[in-house]
């Protein structure tokens, strides 16, 4: 299973679980969770979010450049070989998700089909 989260995307994880963590009622750790759900025009969609809680009976845990990922055992399948990315440039600001698997994607790239 090869997930890669690129160095800039990490980057921001970390400045952005920095600010979560700093506060007084702060959890000990913040996870990046990666998951795939249902929906979308295409039929899947890529989800990331913070997440505060990791389960080991459901969940797989990987870290790179220093960032806890954490992936349902369920989406781990639709996840292969993804990588992260995220973009700080004047058309366009935020993470993308790049799956080779996917059959076809939506026009505007938010959902997609295996």
């Amino acid at each position: 299973m090869a997930i890669t989260i690129t160095e800039k995307a990490a980057a921001e994880v970390k400045r952005i679980t920095a600010e979560q963590l700093s506060g007084p009622e702060a959890p000990p750790e913040i996870f990046l969770r990666m998951s795939v759900k249902g929906g979308g025009c295409s039929g899947f969609q890529h989800k990331l979010d913070l997440d505060k809680e990791m389960n080991p009976k459901l969940d797989e845990k990987f870290e790179q450049h220093g960032v806890a990922i954490v992936i349902d055992r369920r989406s781990l399948m639709y996840l292969n070989d993804v990588v992260v990315d995220f973009h700080d440039d004047l058309n366009k600001r935020g993470f993308s998700i790049s799956n080779p698997n996917a059959k076809t994607t939506c026009g505007c790239g938010s959902s997609f089909s295996m």
